[in-house]
């Protein structure tokens, strides 16, 4: 009976709301063992079949499931690393069958955290879809010598795998905390049974930026839309909770793009230049403030994702050196971008990638803001080179 009662008013939800964004993810945050880890992604999946489809009668598209375990670390620091390497596959292949994303968590939490199974993650990092990440600041400072192991970290894996693709599913996070649905920095050092959802609202900025270019105006009408929008998604996910016993962790209300759907050009739109001219830090505060004013319980990094070669607009833009590493920088002062999918060349050296996330570390810690690398160094790649990084959710784009 419950059940019949959450769809009736799913069922009207959807009937009331008309057009929506699309929940770009729903994902669930989970404990496992080595023993048991079958029955417990099966258990789970089915917690994020019937939350998929309470959505979808809620007249939502889903694009995705995810699932995140506690920090990997946890459940093979007693194996040798090649069963470790073994067991970490098995995890991919499962995810493969059952199709969802999978997360492992990150590999360092405290700045005196063991490295002994970095080496073990790099290689998964390689040769599997399995996401990860790695904590550079926190509540506690910058975490100078996980920062250090990060950069070995991210140039290691880009050695390892074809293009260096396998640094799309590792972040390094600062002053990120846990239950964000984001992928690949999000984590959990809780008990589990928690849930969050993500959304792929930057086609609702470029409605709203296509109607109203006076930024005051922007701000208050982008404010309420995503309240209406973000009050349905949130209206959903306290019944899903309610019937479930799952606890509910919030939403990341970020606009998050992809592809076409661009923040990209939303914010060309109401700037009237290319991405990277003058206003578009004016646009990216704007943004954020909308997000932040959202009347539900958020979580993640709830602001501004400017991910390079996710978005077509940003790629083509990067590409034509509109903007760079230092306006990312600046822009991530006034949002919660940070540095995300940007192409390095292949003969960085793991100094300069530590003086890169060192910046963004100073950054987040400064203004305890979340941020999150994801610094892409292309084997071979020298600025002026094209990627290709054979990942369909990847525009291709410069080196620079």
């Amino acid at each position: 009976m419950r059940k019949i009662l959450l769809l009736l008013a799913l069922a009207w939800l959807a009937a009331a709301a008309g057009s929506r964004p699309k929940v770009r993810a729903i994902t669930a945050f989970i404990n496992i063992d080595a023993q048991n880890y079958e029955a417990q992604y099966a258990e789970t999946m089915r917690f994020l079949d019937s939350a998929r489809a309470a959505y979808q009668s809620a007249g939502f598209e889903v694009e995705g499931v995810r699932i995140v375990t506690q920090p990997f670390p946890r459940y093979i620091g007693g194996m040798t690393p090649a069963d470790a390497l073994a067991f970490l596959v098995k995890l991919d292949q499962l995810a493969a069958r059952l199709k969802f994303a999978p997360n492992i968590g990150a590999a360092m939490l405290a700045d005196d955290d063991s490295t002994a199974t970095l080496d073990t993650l790099a290689h998964a990092l390689a040769t599997t879809r399995l996401n990860a990440s790695l904590v550079i600041a926190g509540e506690d400072g910058i975490h100078w010598r996980a920062l250090g192991e990060a950069a070995r970290l991210i140039q290691k894996v880009a050695a390892l795998s074809p293009h260096g693709r396998g640094n799309l599913n590792f972040a390094a996070t600062a002053m990120v905390k846990p239950y964000g649905p984001f992928y690949p920095g999000a984590y959990h050092v809780g008990n589990g049974r928690t849930f969050a959802v993500g959304m792929e609202g930057a086609g609702v900025v470029a409605e709203v930026f296509a109607q109203y270019h006076q930024p005051r105006e922007a701000q208050e009408q982008l404010t309420a839309v995503l309240a209406r929008h973000l009050r349905d998604v949130e209206a959903v996910a306290t019944k899903v909770a309610s019937a479930s016993g799952w606890s509910y962790a919030g939403i990341d209300p970020t606009p998050a793009p992809l592809g076409e759907v661009s923040i990209g050009r939303a914010i060309e739109s109401l700037i009237g230049g290319p991405f990277g001219s003058s206003g578009t830090l004016t646009a990216a505060r704007i943004i954020t403030a909308a997000v932040q004013a959202a009347p539900v319980k958020r979580t993640g990094y709830s602001g501004l994702m400017v991910p390079v070669l996710e978005d077509h607009v940003l790629a083509r833009r990067w590409a034509e050196g509109t903007f760079n590493i230092d306006s990312l920088l600046a822009y991530s002062a006034v949002c919660a971008g940070g540095l995300d999918t940007v192409p390095l060349p292949g003969d960085i050296s793991e100094e300069r990638l530590a003086r890169i996330l060192g910046d963004v570390a100073s950054l987040a810690y400064k203004w305890n803001k979340p941020l999150a690398a994801r610094l892409l160094p292309v084997p071979g790649g020298k600025p002026g080179d094209r990627t290709d990084f054979g990942d369909a959710r990847m525009s291709d784009t410069v080196i620079r």
